[in-house]
């Protein structure tokens, strides 16, 4: 993974007002957070496609079929997420407008899970760390006063604890394995490190989701899921990276690295080529 500089801000846009935008918040639903469960589905269905990248790529072919089930799993979560989100924030969106029809400035997706494909320990590293913190994310979620959110977070827990086991297993392998998958997973956690502070910055709609009860403030979460990655880097013989000079932010403003344009031609390429077209 390369440390890219943030994108600019697209100068015009001919689309609808932001999601989790202040006069499109479906408030008048009573549920003005549209915008928090906005960024956890752009979290999943992002990376979702980053790990689809995998298929025929990964080291066997037993690889190839876990990593695209966890890519299937995070896109479960998105889809249950998306159609809720337009029918309370005032868009009225469903699923394929939110994944098919959105500028890069309208995802609220974190940093992390855009980056390019890097190696496999790259992969396995931002894995732990994303999927530690849905372990986190999704326990809290569980109790949300919204039901809606609080099934869905009760489905996505069996699914994100068997995403940290998988995870946690390679890094293990690879750290307490040879001089060379030793160094090369050390070196892949230094890698993914100025991402992760991303996941725990709370802006105004965590706020608001957690005042409300709906959702859970980012920040509360750091100290367990450290604690998580911690504990595996340990068992596999390495160290905890040193704090590094630059960490990523702006992802759930609309902000993003340069990888986010291209994922998002891949991911839209079709549909945008073909608008109005049904399969």
């Amino acid at each position: 993974m390369t440390t890219p500089p943030t994108s600019q801000p697209r100068s015009e846009t001919s689309r609808a007002p932001l999601p989790g935008a202040a006069e499109n918040t479906g408030a008048a639903d009573g549920k003005p957070y549209a915008g928090y469960l906005l960024g956890l589905a752009d979290d999943a269905l992002v990376y979702a496609q980053r790990l689809g990248e995998w298929m025929t790529n990964a080291p066997q072919i037993e690889e190839d079929m876990a990593l695209g089930n966890v890519a299937l799993d995070l896109l479960g979560q998105a889809r249950a997420l998306y159609p809720y989100i337009g029918s309370v924030d005032g868009t009225g969106r469903g699923e394929d407008a939110y994944a098919m029809e959105r500028d890069e400035r309208e995802w609220r997706n974190v940093h992390l899970v855009e980056q390019e494909r890097g190696d496999f320990g790259d992969e396995m590293a931002r894995l732990l760390w994303f999927s530690a913190y849905q372990v986190e994310l999704h326990t809290a979620l569980a109790s949300s006063v919204d039901d809606v959110v609080a099934g869905v977070a009760g489905k996505a827990i069996k699914e994100v604890r068997y995403h940290l086991d998988h995870a946690s297993l390679w890094v293990v392998r690879l750290g307490d394995g040879t001089e060379e998958s030793h160094q090369r997973m050390q070196t892949a956690l230094a890698r993914v490190a100025p991402y992760v502070a991303e996941l725990f910055d709370d802006d105004e709609t965590s706020v608001l989701a957690a005042e409300l009860g709906a959702g859970v403030l980012p920040s509360t979460l750091r100290d367990a899921v450290v604690a998580r990655v911690e504990h595996v880097v340990e068992q596999a013989t390495l160290t905890m990276p040193e704090a590094s000079r630059w960490r990523s932010r702006g992802g759930r403003a609309g902000i993003h690295s340069r990888p986010m344009g291209y994922l998002l031609a891949e991911l839209q390429h079709i549909a945008r080529s073909h608008p109005g077209a049904t399969w």
